[in-house]
């Protein structure tokens, strides 16, 4: 079992997409959406996976998380069960230093939101914010892709 440790930002421009070295198409959506727990499937190019997550610490940077891959046949099962809207996105990974940056940008009900998120190795971790990187929204819960597939970006005008 593992900790998560990552901090997200919004995204000022697309200038991390000349950056990025790798981008995958996903889809996902939540069997589970309560706030001290999360049930997640997501589905990428080529494999699928389920994800349990568990409530952030008051920093909202870290929290218990389980994952293991499972069929895409199943993954696709799963997601007729899923809540609310099933999130689709594209993410781009980017290489700053020693720490990589994903990049999501969102599409249908969520279309125009892109988020940043860095994972680290403690909460303290110092490392280089490229020029692209937005406000930090680290623990803002409405930013939780589990929120944000019950209450999507295009309802927060």
């Amino acid at each position: 079992m593992g900790i998560e440790i990552e901090r997200k930002f919004l995204v000022k421009n697309n200038n991390f997409k000349k950056d990025s070295y790798k981008k995958n198409y996903l889809k996902q959506g939540y069997l589970s959406s309560d706030k001290n727990r999360t049930v997640r499937i997501r589905i990428t190019d080529s494999t699928a996976y389920i994800t349990i997550k568990g409530a952030s610490n008051s920093t909202g940077t870290t929290r218990f998380e389980w994952e293991k891959e499972i069929l895409k046949t199943e993954a696709e099962d799963l997601l007729l069960l899923c809540k609310d809207i099933i999130i689709e996105k594209t993410r781009y990974l980017i290489k700053v230093d020693n720490y990589t940056f994903e990049v999501d940008e969102f599409y249908g009900a969520n279309d125009g939101l892109i988020v940043a998120e860095v994972e680290l190795n403690a909460e303290n971790d110092v490392y280089r914010k490229p020029e692209w990187l937005g406000n930090e929204v680290t623990g803002d819960v409405k930013y939780y892709n589990s929120s944000i597939s019950k209450h999507p970006y295009k309802d927060w005008k």
